[in-house]
């Protein structure tokens, strides 16, 4: 058999200097400024192979990420339904993600964010271009307001996150999800539709 030149054969090895390629383009470039055909050079492959294993760009960032969940498809399903009860739906969602197995890979890439500048851009990467861009896309904002209010929503979720997860503060680490979905659901309702005093002090 005859190996094609230009990239290298189809094995764990390709897909990794991929993953590696990836990983470094989005981290200085961000998701936006990284191409596929810089990652393919950089792992030396031919950006078809990129595709063949990956598809899209965003899948292959959520595969550098290590992401257990597609943003793609959960959160349009986590926003369908009453716009009054979109605060409570957010947080149940994410804390059914986060006490799931899939968790712990959350867990692990919200620790390295914490240690790791390199990282830290990464991650940030992937809640402005897979999570924020898609609440967006579904909430209906006013352009001027949209970037604040999903901004001031991921600080929330972020913090809860940590704290809970991470650093395991009682007695949020152990409470019941819907004592939180209680709590925080209102909080995270006004941050997407409600007054934000000092925000806009002309709306």
């Amino acid at each position: 058999m005859v190996r094609r030149t230009g990239r290298r054969p189809g094995n764990p090895d390709t897909r990794d200097a991929i993953l590696g390629a990836a990983r470094t383009a989005f981290a200085e470039k961000g998701f936006d400024g990284a191409s596929i055909r810089h990652i393919a050079t950089v792992a030396g492959v031919d950006p078809a192979l990129v595709h063949h294993y990956f598809g899209t760009k965003d899948k292959l960032f959520l595969a550098a990420m290590n992401s257990p969940i597609d943003p793609s498809v959960v959160i349009p399903e986590a926003l369908a339904g009453d716009p009054d009860l979109v605060g409570e739906r957010l947080v149940r969602f994410f804390l059914g993600i986060w006490d799931s197995p899939a968790g712990k890979a959350g867990v692990a890439m919200l620790r390295s964010a914490v240690s790791s500048e390199w990282t830290a851009r990464l991650f940030r990467e992937f809640v402005v271009s897979q999570v924020l861009r898609r609440v967006r896309a579904v909430v209906p904002l006013r352009p001027e307001e949209a970037q604040m209010r999903v901004s001031l929503v991921a600080s929330q979720l972020a913090g809860l996150a940590m704290a809970r997860y991470v650093i395991k503060v009682e007695p949020l680490a152990s409470a019941p999800p819907e004592v939180l979905v209680a709590a925080i659901g209102p909080t995270i309702q006004r941050y997407v539709f409600g007054d934000l005093p000092g925000v806009w002090p002309d709306s």
